[in-house]
C-alpha cells in the first residue's frame, strides 16, 4: 500500500479568498483534522493538472477526504457536505434545513457573486468602467441592506449559527475591499463582529496566509 493510500484527514486547497476562507474556517470549526495546501492564484496554481483533477472549474476551494475517498470542489457543496460528515452547523432535513438552504443559496449566487464584482470593478480596477463601478456599488448596498434587515430581530442569519454564517461572513469580511462601512448597518455588523469574535473563525481566516481577522472602525 502507497503512503498516499495511508493518508487520513482532509486536504485543504485553498487561497486567501472569501471561499476558501469559508472552508478553513468550517474545518475549524467541527473540529476535523485537515492538511493545507495553498494554491496561489496569482501565480497559476489553480491551472496546473493536478488541481484540475480536483477542481475541473479551475477555482479553489477543493478538498480530498482520505477517510471517505471522496474529492469536491465549489465551497458551498464542501460545507454541505463537512456539516453532513460531522452532524454540525447543518440541521436535519425539514423546515429549518430548507431555511438554511434558501440562504446558502442566496450567498452563492448574490452575496458571492456580486461582491466579488465590486472587489473586480472598485478594488482591483477603478476608473476602468464608471458604469460597472455604480452598478456593482448600489447592488453591494442592497445585499447589505437586505443582510442588516435579517439580522434585525436574530443573532445569526438562520437564528442558529450554521454553515450560512459560515458561507456569508468571508465576504462581509472584505467591506474595505467593497468601501463599505459597517457602522452605516449596526445590526449587520453586530452579527459581524459576533461571528469574528470565535476562535475557530479567527483561526480559520488565517489560512494559509496567517492574517487577522479585519475589523470596522
Amino acid at each position: 500500500m502507497s503512503a498516499a493510500e495511508n493518508k487520513k484527514g482532509i486536504d485543504l486547497y485553498t487561497w486567501n479568498t472569501p471561499n476558501g476562507r469559508k472552508v478553513s474556517i468550517m474545518l475549524e470549526e467541527v473540529g476535523l483534522p485537515y492538511s493545507v495546501f495553498p494554491i496561489d492564484i496569482t501565480k497559476g496554481d489553480q491551472l496546473q493538472p493536478d488541481f484540475l483533477f480536483l477542481s475541473p472549474n479551475n477555482k479553489i476551494p477543493a478538498i480530498v477526504d482520505h477517510d471517505t475517498g471522496i474529492h469536491l470542489m465549489e465551497s458551498g457543496a464542501i460545507l454541505m457536505y463537512l456539516a453532513n460528515k460531522t452532524g454540525k452547523l447543518l440541521s436535519p432535513i425539514g423546515e429549518k434545513y430548507w431555511e438554511q438552504m434558501e440562504w446558502l443559496m442566496l450567498q452563492m449566487g448574490s452575496i458571492g457573486p456580486m461582491l466579488g464584482q465590486t472587489h473586480h470593478f472598485i478594488k482591483f480596477n477603478p476608473g476602468k468602467s464608471p458604469y460597472a463601478e455604480e452598478r456593482y456599488s448600489k447592488e453591494n448596498a442592497r445585499l447589505y441592506q437586505l443582510l442588516e434587515n435579517r439580522l434585525k430581530d436574530r443573532e445569526f442569519i438562520c437564528n442558529e449559527y450554521s454553515i450560512v454564517d459560515i458561507a456569508t461572513w468571508p465576504w462581509i469580511s472584505r467591506f474595505d475591499f467593497q468601501q463599505m462601512k459597517l457602522s452605516d448597518y449596526p445590526n449587520l455588523k453586530r452579527w459581524y463582529l459576533n461571528v469574528a469574535s470565535r476562535p475557530a473563525v479567527r483561526r480559520g481566516y488565517g489560512v494559509p496566509d496567517f492574517l487577522e481577522v479585519p475589523l470596522p472602525e
